[in-house]
């Protein structure tokens, strides 16, 4: 090796160090580095990364660790307080650290500790040149992105060792027009330094050192004094931390994390690190193979002409070969003619991708995180980064165990299950929708310091909510939580807290808003095999129904006085509030209730104090349930509409229609109301009730909207609106022909 290729030579002529700067993530740099280090074949590699994780570097080792992943630190007392440092196939720190491990050389991390890291702030990257020097060299030599311009510096040639020797004389001249190293970059460039000199003092021969490609220039250990050093690393405040391996993400290496670097195309980087040859030809048999799979057109003939012109665009550029630009202006032209589906295709699943890596059983973990694992393997639940619909039929074993597992891990914080709809009728069945994200693998490490099983932990979650929350709405989901979640342990407390906060009193809609979760569990029940009433430890009984009638009547009591003297927003969270109540008072269908409810709705329609909007929606409700008929309800819309201010008719419209036109369509004697109200304002009211109206209306669906104007404009759809005419005599015909269909018998 000549001179020009020693970073540092100590007193020892025989003793070397060879420095390599690199991008993060970067495939042409990660290709080149595996060909210089064989080239070289060190004694000791050196990678920054966090020194204090040498106890699970190993693992990269394993032939089951499979990228991308990312180590993970975490402060022992403090989880919340965690960095990532993610490594993917084409990461040139992974590729290192695997050749080393081929090698049976010695491999290790050189950077601050993890320890260090997480004991204070890090410190954001001043400016571009610090955050992605060799991207900033590519846009001075005229290149799209550095991709490229490395492509055609390292692929096009066949000296490794002169192109990072070119880089690091680059980073030095970029150095010098920037400011020095300050602060936490100051510390991490002694540290990396002293690691440099431990192992020449250790008697490595040949030291390879792997690190970011603006760090190249600070590492040269002759240059800066020892004592200088050991004064920036003196009394650095250190955490106790942990440190593991959890899967990650392409789509999560474009955020910056750990060394702070990300990329903008982890699967075409992939690509380009994968395909020694025929990058093109192999990237657009790739894109077939997708748009074909999505059934889309996707020929061999369009395959052979998006190469060509990915070429013939590179060639023109002066480029060796194309690179993501021309492929994407290749695939717009063949394949995206139609439409952009196909690139928003190629994006989001082949430049980005969603790859989710593996970490061997071995890797350390909490035990909370090993027992979600393992229950994932029993239930054979996928665990991806894509969406991944799921329907469960609770009257299945293992489909009801999922959905407790889903339960308990929300009340944990961890949405890796989303509710959905299911699509099926009736209460057997329920529909989630799973993705994976990998911070769910620092709140798993949160939540376990509530308990070592998803089912201790999710319990002394539960218990913390009940103790913590502030609203009766807020119980009443907790217990409804605690019977999906089948978590009996923390009923006993919940039901006191329950108790003690509807003594102290509550506001209508808190209480409102609390009968909706009471009502689907007496309603119910669950199909857990227990009913509407469950025990749990120490005979805390879960009475839904009778808690539900007490907190009605109260708020039965309180909706008539709780209308009065709102302003906007407060009447549209007591109409919200009143919404879900309704519903909940029709799903229990109690007679009591019912009546008890509607009672109460009425008392409300006839305060003509109370605001506009909730009158416009108790009378709809009466309406809908049939407690005042047509007339009645038409008697009480022109009084609203007679009001002499027209905001509060807009807000009385508003309460009165909903979110349907339904109302408007099907009711000629109504739309006829409504009309002449609008029709009668002078030209200065309409202009400052038109705005309001149009929010009003603006939720009606299209065809409602279409409908209602059709038959104001008097065209063939308002003849639907007309009374319909029904001659039994022939609609009794085709009573047998039905029941023959249906296979009954007309006796």
């Amino acid at each position: 090796m000549s001179s020009d290729h020693r970073r540092s030579v100590s007193q020892r002529s025989d003793v070397s160090v060879s420095i390599f700067p690199i991008r993060h993530h970067g495939p042409g740099s990660a290709r080149s580095l595996e060909h210089a280090l064989s080239q070289l074949n060190p004694d000791v590699v050196l990678v920054e990364g966090p020194s204090d994780a040498g106890s699970v570097l190993p693992f990269l080792a394993q032939a089951d660790m499979t990228p991308p992943v990312a180590l993970l630190g975490y402060v022992n007392d403090d989880p919340s307080r965690a960095a990532f440092w993610p490594f993917a196939v084409f990461s040139p720190e992974f590729v290192a650290l695997r050749w080393a491990a081929r090698a049976g050389v010695v491999a290790r991390f050189v950077d601050l500790p993890a320890g260090v890291v997480l004991a204070g702030e890090r410190d954001a990257p001043e400016d571009e040149l610090r955050d992605d020097p060799l991207g900033v060299l590519a846009q001075a030599a005229g290149f799209a992105d550095f991709e490229r311009w490395w492509e055609s510096l390292v692929e096009a040639r066949g000296d490794d060792f002169d192109v990072f020797a070119a880089v690091n004389e680059a980073m030095r001249a970029v150095r010098a027009d920037a400011l020095g190293p300050v602060g936490r970059e100051a510390q991490r460039e002694a540290f990396m330094r002293q690691g440099i000199r431990a192992a020449l003092k250790e008697g490595f021969a040949r030291v390879a050192v792997v690190c970011g490609a603006w760090h190249a220039p600070a590492l040269d250990v002759s240059v800066f004094p020892v004592k200088a050093d050991a004064a920036l690393l003196r009394g650095l405040p250190k955490a106790k931390v942990t440190l593991t391996w959890v899967p990650w993400t392409h789509g999560r290496l474009s955020v910056a994390s750990g060394y702070g670097a990300g990329v903008r195309s982890p699967g075409y980087y992939e690509h380009l690190f994968t395909s020694r040859d025929a990058v093109a030809e192999r990237w657009f048999a790739r894109v077939a193979r997708l748009l074909r799979a999505e059934r889309l057109e996707a020929s061999s003939a369009s395959v052979i002409e998006a190469t060509r012109l990915a070429n013939a665009l590179a060639a023109l550029r002066g480029r060796a070969l194309p690179g993501l630009e021309e492929l994407n202006e290749a695939a717009l032209s063949v394949f995206g003619w139609d439409g952009d589906l196909p690139l928003r295709l190629i994006e989001e699943r082949l430049v980005v991708g969603e790859a989710l890596g593996v970490v061997p059983d071995g890797v350390p973990t909490v035990p909370l995180a090993r027992d979600v694992a393992r229950q994932q393997k029993s239930l054979r639940l996928k665990v991806l980064p894509e969406k991944l619909d799921l329907d469960l039929d609770l009257r299945s074993d293992n489909d009801l165990a999922r959905s407790v597992l889903f339960h308990r891990l929300n009340l944990l914080g961890v949405p890796w299950a989303k509710p959905r709809g299911s699509g099926g009728l009736g209460t057997f069945r329920e529909g989630w929708q799973l993705r994976w994200r990998p911070e769910f693998s620092v709140r798993l490490v949160e939540a376990s310091r509530l308990g070592q099983t998803v089912r201790d932990a999710a319990t002394a979650s539960a218990l913390e909510a009940a103790r913590g929350a502030g609203t009766l709405a807020e119980l009443t989901a907790l217990l409804e939580v605690l019977r999906l979640a089948d978590l009996p342990g923390a009923l006993p407390v919940t039901l006191a807290a329950l108790d003690e906060r509807s003594a102290l009193g509550a506001d209508v809609p808190d209480v409102l808003r609390a009968l909706p979760p009471l009502a689907r569990l007496a309603r119910y029940g669950d199909v857990r095999g227990r009913g509407p009433a469950a025990s749990g430890p120490g005979g805390a009984e879960v009475a839904p129904l009778e808690t539900f009638r007490a907190l009605l009547t109260r708020a039965a009591v309180g909706l008539p006085l709780a209308g009065v003297g709102l302003g906007d927003e407060a009447a549209a969270g007591l109409r919200d509030a009143v919404r879900g109540a309704d519903a909940a008072v029709r799903l229990l269908d109690d007679p009591d209730v019912t009546a008890e409810w509607r009672a109460a709705l009425r008392r409300t329609a006839d305060r003509e104090d109370a605001h506009p909007l909730l009158l416009g929606d108790t009378l709809r409700r009466l309406r809908d349930a049939g407690v005042l008929d047509a007339g009645q309800v038409e008697v009480r819309l022109g009084l609203a509409l007679s009001d002499p201010s027209p905001l509060a008719v807009t807000a009385w419209l508003d309460g009165f229609l909903g979110d349907t036109g339904a109302l408007l369509v099907h009711d000629a004697g109504l739309l006829a109301l409504v009309d002449g109200w609008l029709s009668a304002l002078d030209a200065e009211v309409f202009q400052s009730v038109l705005p309001l109206l149009r929010r009003v209306f603006a939720r009606f669906e299209a065809p409602e909207r279409r409908a209602i104007g059709e038959a104001l404009r008097g065209g063939t759809p308002a003849s639907r609106l007309a009374p319909v005419t029904v001659d039994d005599a022939r609609a009794a015909r085709v009573v047998p022909v039905v029941l023959s269909l249906l296979g009954v018998s007309p006796e």
